[in-house]
């Protein structure tokens, strides 16, 4: 609850604006700059009267978290803002290029919309890669990431080469901080293939989806085990990685879930298959709505809450397991934490206000249309263009002042998004026009009604559930998970 929704209270009038929430037994108050506190109901009783006496002990946890309004510096609060926001005074960093819509692998849950691997007329031709490039340096970003994906990028591997051979060439001139990343299944994977891309610094990033039970049942790979081939690869690349004197717990292939419906039995057992294949960080996504998702939902999706259960369990071994020595992270929990317990935001494009569609990343699909991000290019993909802004043919300023990309911005503002704005996750948190356009019908979404609001609300409760316990173990676990090491091998300059 927020102090809005409490019927005839009176505003505490030393209190800077303030939203409320129950976590088990006790109340998170959040302030609009992200402080944050746990305090009994008696004490939000009290907050509720104005009734905080001077020299007591909730009087000088309120003053420690920046939440006594005669007290606060205005613009030293301001300034903190803007340092956490400062993703938003910069054009799209993230750049993806769908170089062929080609996949040798069959998922039940593709989001992507996959085509045959004999429909080359889905590949994204050399000029057409090199129109993306263009424009993705034009982007005032200082820093640029392009990402090739597919289908299976590697289908189309002589497109991703020419594009990063043409990105290096003419950042020569621009002078940004340029990164690969290639997302890819690794099963068209060679030697000669990895050496290149191992030399032009490329971070590969893969899908597991757990056991090989369960990874081959949702990945079919024609004539083969997608998970062997996977493990093969993951196993190789990180070799070499440690072989080039790289900080394995730095510099490894990383992996992410989809979170099916096969998947919620087994966290435990999903953990193991990661931290086996060395892979330090997991994402446990659950299903999106797009692509032949939306088709075969009644074999693959749940109830949001038995996802969260999923993801309390997994969390939790996860600790047990950083407790006993080894190191892997949740990224969503990653993420969170970082606005949680720093002042800065790590800038993942799904999860901020306003979100990155046009402004923090392009999507750009084989055949050269631009789309505000990968979530509107998949919904085209089945026939909604809705999110479609141009084509590598129009100019870089056309498309980022695009009305869409305009209408993107004001509906993923949390701070006028109807609900959102009572929120006490308000300050972590990130919504997405895109999802909300693809399963309630509008780009505006009514975040009570939202399966990823409910998924973004239950990790946060989950993670102050533990906050609020104060073990310093798991605070200590949970810092080092916010601990962000620049991986300068990465990084053209």
């Amino acid at each position: 609850m927020s102090t809005a929704s409490v019927p005839n209270a009176p505003r505490p009038s030393r209190l800077v604006p303030i939203r409320s929430r129950r976590v088990r037994d006790q109340y998170l108050l959040t302030s609009h700059f992200g402080d944050w506190l746990f305090v009994s109901a008696a004490e939000l009783e009290q907050l509720m009267r104005s009734d905080v006496p001077p020299g007591t002990p909730l009087e000088q946890r309120l003053r420690e978290r920046n939440m006594l309004a005669d007290e606060v510096s205005a613009a030293r609060l301001g300034a903190r803002l803007d340092k956490k926001r400062s993703f938003l005074h910069y054009g799209p960093h993230l750049h993806v290029m769908v170089v062929t819509l080609r996949c040798n692998q069959s998922c039940v849950y593709c989001h992507a919309s996959r085509a045959p691997m004999d429909r080359t007329d889905t590949d994204m031709s050399a000029q057409t890669a090199e129109q993306v490039v263009d424009l993705a340096l034009q982007s005032t970003s200082p820093s640029i990431t392009i990402e090739f994906q597919g289908g299976e990028p590697l289908a189309n591997f002589d497109v991703v080469r020419h594009s990063i051979e043409y990105a290096l060439q003419r950042n020569e001139a621009y002078g940004k901080s340029l990164e690969f990343t290639l997302v890819t299944n690794l099963s068209l994977m060679t030697e000669a293939r990895m050496d290149y891309l191992l030399s032009k610094r490329v971070q590969i990033c893969t899908s597991v989806d757990g056991p090989a039970q369960i990874h081959d049942g949702q990945r079919k790979l024609s004539g083969g085990s997608a998970f062997s081939e996977a493990a093969r690869w993951i196993a190789r690349i990180n070799k070499r990685y440690e072989a080039l004197g790289l900080d394995p717990s730095l510099y490894h292939v990383e992996a992410l879930l989809t979170t099916t419906r096969a998947a919620l039995s087994q966290p435990r057992a999903i953990v193991d298959t990661y931290v086996n294949l060395g892979c330090r960080a997991i994402f446990l996504r659950p299903v999106d709505p797009f692509g032949f998702a939306s088709r075969t939902k009644e074999r693959i999706e749940y109830p949001r809450r038995e996802y969260l259960e999923f993801y309390r369990e997994a969390l939790e071994y996860m600790l047990e397991l950083n407790k006993s020595g080894t190191q892997v992270l949740e990224r969503f929990a990653a993420i969170f934490l970082t606005k949680i317990l720093t002042q800065t935001d790590p800038n993942f494009v799904d999860i901020r206000s306003p979100c990155g569609a046009g402004i923090g990343q392009l999507a750009y699909n084989f055949d050269g249309k631009v789309f505000t991000c990968d979530e509107g290019r998949m919904l085209a993909a089945t026939g909604d263009s809705t999110f479609e802004i141009g084509n590598v043919s129009s100019r870089y300023r056309d498309l980022v002042t695009h009305d869409t990309v305009a209408a993107m911005t004001v509906a993923s503002n949390l701070d006028a998004q109807p609900d959102c704005t009572t929120c006490a996750y308000n300050p972590y948190c990130g919504v997405c026009p895109v999802h909300s356009y693809a399963t309630q019908g509008s780009i505006q979404g009514r975040m009570r009604e939202s399966v990823l609001c409910a998924v973004h609300k239950g990790i946060q409760d989950v993670l102050f559930e533990k906050l609020a316990n104060e073990d310093p173990e798991v605070r200590g676990i949970f810092r080092r998970w916010t601990s962000v090491r620049p991986r300068s091998h990465f990084v053209h300059a």
